[in-house]
């Protein structure tokens, strides 16, 4: 049976690439977050179907992550990732695209945008790193993470709010995909403790955020323990042009607790660039 979790192929930056994409018209690069055994198709297969009505959605696994190639001693850093969107943005043939991140994917989004700033539209920014917070324990145990069932059962629980979307068979499809060949060594590779600055790391200097000229909508959990909410509120005071939506009795997992929310907020958005009318009724 095959894996719906590896999709195309192809050489951005010097790294063999695994990347969904489905649709036509204008491309959406929707990136990932940093959890262990993540994939791109484990964080958007709720999402790419419904984008992909109206747009290209491009779903990639980044370098570190998923089925994309790792390097034996790549150095992962926030210039490296943002060079291998690029990459692939160029293997592709896209010069500009709107960028959909998620938690880690939402900083990447924003680090791109300040150095590319000819090749990003607009920014979808949802449980969004980006700038500078005390790290929460959420994210400190997330980042250091240890394979084991129990451990990523845990993990689960600090993601969802809604307690019925974890169960132990989730735990055991995730703890399985966390420990795929290559998966856990780079993963540990990237934040080793002390974790603060780790989340540093991710930030962008904030009066260069000021200074982006991208349309943003920001979308939060309220109950997230892992980024917390006063992050978007942060980012939605540094950004001029910009609309933030808070779900209540929400975690980490927007897309996932509130898809059919969050996938309409996110198409009218994007659409809203077309100057095309959405399909979609109101919320």
């Amino acid at each position: 049976m095959s894996n719906p979790e590896i999709g195309r192929s192809v050489i951005a930056a010097g790294i063999q690439t695994n990347y969904h994409d489905l649709g036509d018209g204008s491309p959406v690069f929707l990136v990932h977050g940093s959890g262990p055994g993540v994939s791109a198709y484990a964080n958007w297969r709720l999402t790419m179907p419904a984008l992909s009505k109206y747009f290209r959605a491009i779903a990639p696994d980044m370098v570190g992550f998923g089925f994309t190639e790792r390097p034996n001693g790549y150095r992962y850093d926030m210039d490296r990732w943002v060079e291998h969107i690029i990459g692939l943005m160029d293997a592709l043939g896209i010069r500009k695209t709107h960028i959909v991140g998620n938690s880690f994917g939402g900083a990447l989004a924003i680090a791109t945008a300040l150095k590319h700033p000819g090749r990003v539209d607009r920014l979808v920014l949802m449980g969004s790193a980006g700038v500078k917070f005390e790290i929460t324990e959420g994210l400190d145990a997330v980042w250091g993470y240890e394979p084991s069932i129990e451990n990523m059962r845990r993990l689960l629980d600090i993601f969802a709010y809604d307690r019925s979307l974890v169960n132990d068979a989730l735990a055991k499809l995730r703890y399985e995909a966390s420990i795929r060949p290559g998966f856990q060594e780079s993963f540990s590779s990237m934040f080793p403790a002390p974790r603060q600055r780790w989340v540093d790391a991710l930030a962008s200097a904030e009066d260069e955020i000021k200074r982006l000229p991208n349309e943003a909508l920001i979308i939060h959990g309220r109950d997230d323990q892992v980024i917390p909410l006063s992050n978007s509120l942060r980012l939605a005071g540094l950004i001029d042009r910009v609309q933030l939506h808070v779900f209540g009795r929400c975690g980490h997992w927007t897309q996932i607790e509130h898809t059919d929310r969050f996938n309409r907020l996110v198409t009218d958005f994007l659409l809203e660039a077309e100057n095309q009318p959405s399909s979609f009724s109101s919320i």
